[in-house]
């Protein structure tokens, strides 16, 4: 059997970084804990290459893409994982792109959504593609095309919330067409489950935000919208997002004085490429409520304690014990689930084991 589970019991190091962290109104409080007791990781499936998207159907299922083009599926109790869809020969896996975000239908089971970079007539763009579950991943059809692609800052975050579906779209190396509200590059879009402009967008188009350089997180907390996104050589950032504001790139990264721009309620510098986020609601009750992301170039998994939406504590779980971590996603019963991704060419050593997907219960 190439992959099987297996259970480690361990302590959760972290480290504070006093410092490393600008948090506009906030007094930023910054712990020095060194364990976290209760807590044991589960490694669930390994021998991975680069995963990205994944979503729990409702029977318990869990399936998740890797980026160059395979969807994967593990059985609920069950112990390894089967390839159910091979989309390598219509996915341009292409540097940053390839097949990336993954989420189902909130009332249709048998439909999910991807995020996908392909070509056109030689040219790289990004869509967003609807498949048949229970048809073996044939596709149903494309909600949208013509997103703007290129080898880096692709986006590809999906996230249905209130029968929206919102997504994350990068610069597509191209800064300037973060500011134009007619492009659909460095934005978060909002769209009806069938593709159609939102009847709630600000500009009477897919856009719901813009002034973004890559974002990569997005997650729902009492109504709020937080987002996870990649800054240059300085000042990642976590955004509230709210419909028709501006984040500001290319023009300015992390805090501003000019009112146009919305400030960041953190940002990191030296950069630690945050990954995809979620809110945490289970069995480990001193978690519940904070907010969590994957770090790449950190290589940790980051714990943000909020209040409403000001940052108080902050926490780095798991330094240099998986390497690059990327999508954070929660499960049946709330538990917590983090990806690596140390075969995506950035990572100088990965483990035999590589690329993971990790569990975390109460020990």
């Amino acid at each position: 059997m190439r992959r099987r589970t297996y259970l480690r019991t361990m302590a959760l190091g972290m480290t504070g970084f006093a410092g490393c962290t600008d948090v506009p109104g906030s007094s930023n409080r910054t712990t020095t804990t060194k364990k976290e007791p209760g807590v044991r990781v589960e490694t669930v499936a390994m021998n991975l290459e680069v995963p990205w998207g994944a979503a729990f159907a409702p029977n318990g299922d869990l399936y998740f893409t890797e980026r160059p083009g395979r969807v994967r599926r593990i059985r609920k109790n069950k112990d390894k994982d089967e390839i159910i869809a091979d989309l390598t020969k219509t996915v341009a896996s292409v540097g940053e792109g390839g097949l990336l975000g993954l989420v189902f239908h909130p009332n249709n089971a048998n439909l999910a959504y991807t995020y996908q970079t392909v070509k056109v007539n030689g040219e790289l763009q990004n869509r967003i593609i609807r498949y048949r579950v229970d048809g073996g991943f044939e596709r149903d059809k494309i909600i949208l095309a013509g997103i703007p692609a290129a080898s880096h800052h692709d986006g590809g975050r999906l996230l249905i919330h209130d029968d929206a579906l919102f997504v994350t779209t990068g610069d597509a190396e191209n800064g300037k067409q973060a500011q134009n509200k007619d492009s659909l590059a460095g934005k978060v879009l909002r769209l009806t489950l069938d593709g159609k402009p939102h009847p709630d967008n600000p500009f009477d188009n897919e856009v719901f935000t813009y002034g973004h350089r890559n974002p990569e997180g997005l997650a729902f907390n009492d109504g709020t919208l937080f987002s996870t996104e990649h800054g240059p050589d300085k000042n990642d950032e976590i955004n509230v997002l709210e419909a028709g504001n501006n984040y500001g790139w290319p023009a300015v990264t992390g805090k501003s004085k000019k009112k146009k721009y919305t400030n960041p309620i953190a940002t990191y510098t030296p950069t630690i490429a945050p990954g995809g986020a979620v809110f945490y609601d289970g069995p480990i009750s001193q978690w519940n409520g904070d907010f969590f992301f994957g770090a790449l170039a950190g290589k940790h998994l980051h714990r943000v304690r909020l209040n409403g939406q000001t940052v108080v504590e902050q926490e780095r779980l798991l330094v240099n014990e998986y390497g690059r971590l990327r999508t954070t996603f929660t499960g049946p019963n709330g538990h917590l689930y983090v990806t690596t991704s140390n075969r995506d060419g950035r990572s100088k050593s990965p483990a035999p084991q590589d690329d993971r997907i990790l569990k975390f219960k109460p020990a």
